[in-house]
Parts: structure tokens; sequence; C-alpha cells
């Protein structure tokens, strides 16, 4: 029994980095991943912490992965990582320790848990951005950009994927 929660837990890590190498590659073949306004579409599986706690490290995996494959430099590669790290940490925590006591109260509680991926990336990225790459532009310009992007990304198509998701939720994460 352990041992099918462990390759169960494995497998799902493993299928969430692969989508967001994925979505992450498409979205730079776009030209939608990089620059000042990021749209990822992989930035919308932030939410995925929010149905298993594998999704945390497969976030983290698979943005490593993503921007090393897109070129990104070292620093961005490393403190994009982490700041998408600390994102799905915050959505694990907000999903699993914030739940409301009535039901009719759960798209608040679900919009909340969008926001620990915003929050991180827009405390993050615009310093990767401002000395980093050295992009034209100031930190607090950066966080504006890098806020509509993520508003974009995990707030809206975030939203929206938790909303599919949740009907799916027991056949897509069993042991959750």
């Amino acid at each position: 029994m352990k041992q099918n929660k462990k390759v169960l837990f494995i497998t799902q890590a493993a299928a969430i980095a692969a989508l967001y190498v994925v979505l992450t590659l498409l979205a730079n073949a776009l030209g939608l991943a990089n620059y000042a306004i990021q749209v990822r579409f992989s930035e919308a599986l932030t939410i995925l912490p929010f149905f298993t706690p594998a999704a945390i490290p497969g976030l983290f995996i698979g943005c490593i992965l993503a921007n090393y494959l897109s070129n990104c430099m070292f620093l961005d590669i490393v403190f994009g990582s982490i700041a998408t790290l600390l994102g799905a940490i915050g959505t694990y925590l907000i999903s699993k320790r914030c739940k409301p006591k009535d039901p009719k109260k759960t798209v608040p509680h679900e919009i909340c848990c969008t926001l620990p991926p915003i929050i991180a990336n827009v405390l993050i990225i615009p310093f990767v951005l401002a000395y980093v790459y050295k992009f034209e532009g100031g930190v607090p310009f950066f966080m504006l950009t890098v806020g509509i992007g993520e508003v974009i990304s995990c707030g809206i198509f975030g939203f929206l994927l938790l909303q599919v998701l949740k009907k799916y939720r027991r056949h897509l994460f069993p042991e959750n």
C-alpha cells in the first residue's frame, strides 16, 4: 500500500513537471514566456498543489527544466524556480489549512489559492529582470508587468483550471 502511494506521488510529480516544461516551451515559442510581461501557460499549473502535494516538486523541477531548456541565465533558473516552489508551497498550505467551513464559500478560498504564486513571482522575478538580464525599466515597473502576466496566468487561467479539475478530482488525484 505504501509503495503504491510513493509510485503515485512520483508519477504525478513527473507528469506535472513534463506538462510544465511543454507548456512553457509552447509559450516561449509564441514569445510569451520571457521578458517583462510573461504569460506562461504553465503557470496555470501552480494551482495543482490544491489537489496534490506531488505538484510541489513537480512544478519546481518542471520550472528548472523549462528555464534551462529556454536558455535562461543561471540566476533566472535558480530564482525563477524558487519563486515557483514558494508559490506551490503557499498554494498547498492555503488549500489544506484554510478550508472554509461553509461549502458555499469555496470560491473565495480557491481564489486565495492562486495568490501565492502571483505574490512570489512579483517579489522575485522583477529583480531577475532588472539585475540579471538588465532590461530597461526599474524593479517597480517589472513588479507591475510581472504582476499582470501572473494575474493572467495564475489568477485567471489557474482559477479556471482549478474549476475544471475539481470535477475530475477523484479520477486525476485518487489518493488526495
